[in-house]
């Protein structure tokens, strides 16, 4: 990929995270501000300049004062910019300037203040929409004010899910087969995908084990990142594999062994030729006794 295309495609995802969780414009850097929309370099600057002479921001108001910040940027930027303990909490919000009005007939029609109305999600969820619309704010627009009131400075994220490691699974002689594990996909493959169970070796789901059907391509069933609940099918401690199953109905061949390691033969084989060797010392033993018993009875006759 060509070095000019990675770097705006990154800056692009760069610029659409700052623009959907917003920036504390009291405490944020001049490359992050310069990610907001509507911002650049010298724009971003000149604030960190305002403040850093004048003093935090208490309100969006304040944007207006900083140099260059006219009336275009702050339509742009004053959304995705927030002040948090300023002088309303609309202002730490990803309401923008605009749409205060709005928030304000809400009140009116409420009767009740703007500390108790954030949060309340009875109170929000009783709303119609509808019924705080004008010219200017149409419903979509209301509907996203709401949802901004209701969960305030809420992380637009999905949450994020790890993996409960079972305790006492540290290692591969921890595991049994069959027991049933939560995990975490490590890499999905043309054969399969490698799930990480926290005994410190991936362990495989073969294609054929990743669902009750059948599966042309492992990335339609799972996904990196993904937690996953497996059966373990195979242990083999010496070569460092496990065996998994997504479907946990599978059952386990107790039978089933893995194949004996090198040295493990070596092992085996060493044991099998003691006794052979104790019966080879034990044939000599009687054949030495057998010739003893008639040297002496020769030796009787002779006298």
């Amino acid at each position: 990929m060509d070095e000019k295309q990675l770097s705006n495609a990154l800056n692009g995802v760069v610029e659409d995270a700052v623009n959907a969780v917003g920036v504390e414009v009291n405490t944020a850097s001049i490359p992050l501000l310069q990610r907001v929309s509507g911002l650049n370099e010298t724009l971003a600057r000149n604030i960190v300049h305002y403040r850093d002479t004048v003093g935090p921001f208490k309100n969006r108001k304040n944007l207006n004062k900083v140099p260059r910040f006219g009336p275009k940027t702050f339509e742009q930027a004053a959304g995705f910019l927030r002040i948090r303990n300023g002088d309303t909490p609309l202002d730490g919000s990803a309401v923008h300037p605009e749409s205060y009005p709005v928030v304000k007939r809400i009140l009116e029609k409420t009767g009740t203040t703007l500390d108790k109305l954030i949060g309340d999600h009875r109170l929000i969820g009783s709303l119609t929409p509808s019924a705080f619309t004008d010219s200017q704010f149409g419903e979509p627009t209301v509907r996203d004010i709401l949802a901004e009131l209701e969960k305030p400075g809420r992380d637009p994220r999905p949450e994020f899910k790890t993996a409960s490691f079972r305790d006492g699974i540290e290692s591969l002689t921890d595991l049994e087969p069959g027991m049933i594990l939560e995990g975490v996909v490590s890499n999905v493959t043309n054969f399969g995908a490698f799930v990480d169970i926290g005994v410190h070796q991936d362990g495989l789901v073969h294609i054929s084990a990743m669902a009750n059907r059948f599966v042309k391509d492992p990335h339609t069933i799972t996904k990196a990142g993904a937690v996953v609940t497996v059966r373990v099918m195979s242990v083999d401690v010496a070569r460092k594999r496990v065996g998994l199953s997504m479907r946990l109905d599978d059952k386990v061949d107790q039978k089933k062994r893995p194949a004996p390691s090198t040295q493990q033969k070596r092992v085996s084989q060493s044991k099998q030729q003691r006794p052979e060797r104790k019966t080879a010392q034990t044939e000599n033993g009687g054949i030495n006794s057998a010739m003893a018993a008639a040297f002496a009875q020769a030796t009787k006759k002779k006298r």
